[in-house]
């Protein structure tokens, strides 16, 4: 088991690269830099590979709509030659409200567009002259003037296989995840309800899954503390604000993703209830409608009984990388009590 961090989506980067070279000092094996309607995530993991000499950096996430798969595909070869080697590709289709509110591109055919993007990337990595017959990204573009032509990288990247990470939640995408990808990113994972709400798409997936890829790598996300059984229940509750966008307030009602994963772990009631809640701009309510059984389940807070059984529960899974964010007072005691399982 890996144990990667974080960086926040706001704030000054300089802040981040800060936090980036802790992260080193603790020992942990994986950045993970976000990208939303913030400071792009390139030019922090451009800083990132300078003042970092070991530890991974990946992207979480690129939104594939907000770049070209060639952009993506330099990007990820230029970070990864600074780095030495370091940097995996995360990347996800993300979700309407970003891509047509704010990168102003439609929101269609994510699948499609995810698997011609994946396989983009990699001929650019492999230095093929790029040609692509897809229906979303055919390369040279189709009409025009007619003059585009077949190029390939002029760099020699340091890895010709840049791991990728795709982000999905929904069933196709996870089956696409587990074909295609080096690993998977799933948001609010449940280890105890996964195989329940996902064994079937990944099973589908992993049977079309190409040998050379090897196993497929999970990484999930957790808030993590070492601390006393009395003090998890308050360190449990700085988890609710972000649950509660996410399952109440992204997207629109009837479309948003993380609020249908939340019915499907079977909290149909409560994904309602903080929805309406939400959407009627009673935060603090959405926020406390979040069950306790929930944030008990998905994070590593209590102490060291509780933390290695939901651990546990984590690796038997299938989880192979803990995206952590630290809370509590004393976060490295919980590394090194993490590390030693």
């Amino acid at each position: 088991m890996k144990l990667a961090a974080g960086l926040p989506y706001g704030g000054d980067p300089h802040d981040s690269v800060e936090l980036g070279r802790r992260y080193e000092a603790l020992g942990l094996d994986m950045i993970w830099v976000p990208e939303v309607y913030t400071f792009d995530s390139v030019s922090l993991m451009g800083a990132l590979t300078e003042a970092t000499d070991r530890i991974g950096i990946g992207s979480a996430i690129i939104p594939l709509y907000s770049r070209t798969p060639t952009m993506i595909a330099m990007t990820a070869a230029g970070i990864d030659a600074l780095s030495g080697g370091r940097f995996t590709l995360g990347l996800g289709a993300s979700g309407p409200q970003v891509v047509e509110g704010w990168h102003g591109v439609a929101y269609d055919h994510p699948l499609g567009r995810t698997r011609e993007t994946v396989e983009i990337c990699r001929k650019v990595w492999r230095r093929e002259v790029l040609v692509h017959e897809g229906r979303h990204h055919p390369l040279p573009h189709r009409g025009g003037t007619g003059l585009g032509k077949p190029l390939k990288l002029i760099n020699t990247p340091v890895r010709e296989r840049i791991p990728i990470f795709l982000a999905s939640l929904g069933s196709g995408n996870v089956a696409l995840t587990a074909e295609i990808a080096e690993g998977w990113l799933p948001a609010f994972f449940h280890p105890d309800r996964a195989d329940e709400v996902w064994g079937d798409s990944l099973a589908a997936g992993l049977g079309r899954r190409h040998s050379d890829l090897g196993p497929l790598e999970i990484s999930a996300s957790c808030q993590a503390a070492v601390c006393s059984l009395e003090a998890a229940p308050a360190l449990r509750d700085l988890a609710r604000p972000r649950t509660a966008l996410y399952v109440g307030g992204m997207g629109a009602k009837g479309h948003n993703f993380y609020n249908t994963l939340f019915a499907r772990y079977g909290f149909e009631r409560e994904a309602e209830l903080i929805q309406a809640l939400y959407l009627a701009g009673r935060r603090s309510e959405a926020e406390a409608a979040v069950p306790d059984e929930f944030l008990e389940a998905v994070h590593l807070i209590g102490d060291e009984g509780f933390v290695r059984e939901r651990f546990e529960a984590f690796r038997v899974a299938g989880v192979t990388m803990l995206d952590l964010t630290l809370v509590g007072p004393d976060q490295g005691r919980t590394i090194d009590f993490l590390r030693s399982l």
